[in-house]
């Protein structure tokens, strides 16, 4: 099987460490795909298949249909056959049974012409429910159908539980018993609140006061989600019919739950919502989303295996999934990270508080604004991961001027940045780390003292990395931005896996990554696997706890030290340290070569004179011209 097999190709990358690790392949680079590609491509595609029979049935279904191969059945070892054989090169495999190529949705464009790319799972679900969303605004549409997405997934864990209960009866059980659900942390789902019963109402016209009782029944009886769900399903503007279509479709997902499939698939199509509700909104989806890929580089290069993560303004939650992701991705435990959070905005915060319940995140997620009301006084955390709101020029300066956070200076009246900045540094640990998206004038400001700030902050030595980021990454804004990474001891400190890091006192690293990602439609950018792992990787070779050795890279990075960093005014803009990309030499002299570009450009000279000779007599034929 070789790196490029569509089987191999559809695998998800924590599935191929998966598999690498069932195997004990070591592989130097774990954040990319493509190196996990290459060492699984020599797997014997029998052993391949011991590995793909540990995945979920229904996610081995997913994959036969992704590959145009036949998904019916119920037994795993059919499934994974047929996708065993699938990877084999043509001369090898045998003919498998294969159905006739689904049809594909389509979507018209701007000029109409229809597309028939294929489309995932939760963009099906997305166009569904979009086309249920009629005239709503995206803003309100979105607590409709999330509050919806999250009442689906309670209900498939207490179910999950309910029949397990059932089956245990004769020895004492009681499935009816809500102690038996906590003990286990799922929620306990009264039976007017059950999935099941909601499904039954959903053609009535009083489906809308069913959700909202059924809402207000779950609150009753799990106070961790007092004051956090929706419960305005009834109000007259929500069309009951189209809330009844849409109670339908959320019904299909998570069907045929096994081995906690529901908790993965509905935490997939929450993300998937959410990123799509914030391209809907534009400016205002920025205040409680932040790019996929900008989270994964900053989780990516803080590396948080253990210890308090904290961000003290964190949307709806993207910082705390991907931290769990990671450490799940890199074999640690989830029990070793502690989550603190804080949000300002209620309606993002109980979008927060949802986002991590859907994946049994456990998090102290505390409401207001952290200027005013720090919701975690006294936590000093090992982690600080953070997208503030950018330039915020009411954050009300006046009233914490004499604040103990502004130990640098006190930021201006105008602008939160330096403010964030601070309160970041005044939440950490002595050996804490915080990485955090700013955007590209905090490098180089100088008005309003936020030079002199910045100052103190270079020579406190605090600056650990600094990332221009590329653009058009946001929904929110076009403005270019950048990622601050700050240390408290740069002398040695701890890194990925406990592994000890060098002494950088006196160096920060930059990093220019503005030419990577790439462009997936008009006005967005995204970053591949390989643009977060190169970053990330050397990062890790420079601090000293990554594979192999650091070296500047001309046009992209370099380690600087802070003498120099006071020679250019104490700005941090990368470019300005990493110089230019060094130029491949084609070997041709310099004499040689402007001779032939000469030549080439006397040629187009001549050729341009010649048309528009050519152009003027056209001209003259249409009585035009002299």
């Amino acid at each position: 099987m070789t790196p490029s097999s569509p089987l191999l190709q559809a695998l998800t990358r924590d599935e191929l460490l998966a598999i690498a690790d069932y195997f004990s392949i070591t592989v130097a680079d774990r954040r990319a795909k493509a190196p996990l590609l290459g060492a699984i491509a020599g797997i014997k595609d029998a052993r391949l298949g011991e590995a793909l029979a540990t995945l979920p049935r229904d996610r081995l279904k997913e994959l036969c249909r992704e590959l145009g191969l036949d998904d019916s059945g119920r037994e795993k070892s059919a499934l994974v056959e047929r996708l065993r054989r699938s990877g084999r090169a043509p001369s090898e495999a045998a003919p498998a049974p294969r159905r006739p190529p689904p049809s594909k949705p389509h979507a018209r464009g701007n000029g109409g012409a229809e597309s028939d790319a294929v489309v995932g799972f939760e963009e099906k679900l997305w166009q569904m429910a979009d086309k249920l969303r009629n005239n709503m605004d995206a803003a309100e549409y979105k607590h409709v159908v999330l509050g919806l997405v999250f009442l689906k997934y309670i209900s498939d864990a207490f179910e999950e539980k309910h029949a397990a209960l059932e089956a245990e009866k004769k020895s004492g059980a009681d499935p009816e018993d809500p102690d038996e659900y906590r003990a286990e942390n799922i929620f306990w789902v009264p039976k007017e609140a059950r999935w099941s019963f909601l499904q039954g109402k959903a053609k009535q016209p009083t489906i809308g006061k069913h959700v909202d009782d059924a809402m207000v029944a779950i609150e009753r009886d799990n106070t961790t989600l007092k004051g956090v769900l929706p419960k305005d399903y009834g109000r007259p503007g929500l069309d009951k019919t189209r809330l009844g279509e849409l109670i339908d479709l959320v019904g299909t997902i998570g069907l045929g739950s096994e081995e906690h499939r529901s908790r993965d698939v509905l935490g997939r199509v929450y993300e998937y919502f959410l990123t799509k509700f914030a391209a809907a909104e534009g400016k205002n989806g920025g205040q409680f989303y932040t790019p996929r890929g900008v989270v994964r580089v900053l989780v990516e290069m803080l590396a948080p295996y253990k210890g308090r993560v904290f961000d003290p303004c964190c949307g709806s939650g993207g910082m705390f999934v991907q931290s769990e992701k990671f450490v799940e991705a890199h074999g640690g435990r989830i029990g070793d990270v502690a989550i603190y959070g804080q949000e300002s905005n209620h309606t993002t915060w109980r979008l927060a508080k949802l986002n991590l319940a859907i994946r049994g995140i456990d998090a102290n997620i505390a409401h207001g604004d952290a200027f005013h009301a720090d919701g975690h006084k006294d936590l000093k955390a090992d982690y600080v991961l953070a997208n503030p709101p950018f330039n915020d020029s009411d954050w009300g300066q006046a009233r914490v001027k004499e604040d103990v956070r502004w130990k640098y200076g006190v930021p201006p009246a105008g602008n939160a940045n330096f403010g964030w900045v601070q309160h970041f540094l005044h939440h950490l640990s002595p050996a804490g780390i915080a990485g955090f998206v700013l955007a590209n004038g905090s490098m180089s400001s100088q008005q309003s003292g936020e030079g002199e700030i910045r100052k103190a902050i270079v020579e406190a030595d605090l600056v650990d990395c600094m990332v221009a980021m590329p653009g058009q990454l946001f929904y929110s804004t076009q403005i270019p931005v950048c990622l601050w990474f700050l240390a408290r001891d740069k002398k040695n400190g701890l890194g990925g896996r406990g592994k000890k890091m060098r002494n950088r006192q006196k160096e920060t690293l930059f990093i220019d990554a503005r030419k990577l990602g790439t462009l997936v439609d008009r006005v967005h950018r995204e970053l591949s696997d390989e643009d977060i792992a190169r970053v990330a990787d050397t990062y890790h070779r420079w601090r000293g706890d990554g594979a192999g050795k650091y070296e500047d890279v001309p046009g992209f990075c370099r380690s600087a030290k802070t003498e120099e960093i006071a020679s250019h005014q104490v700005v941090l803009t990368p470019g300005r340290y990493v110089g230019a990309e060094e130029v491949e030499d084609d070997g041709e002299p310099f004499e040689e070569k402007m001779k032939r570009l000469v030549a080439t450009l006397e040629e187009q000279f001549a050729e341009g004179a010649r048309l528009e000779k050519e152009i003027r007599k056209n001209l003259r034929g249409l009585g035009y011209g002299g």
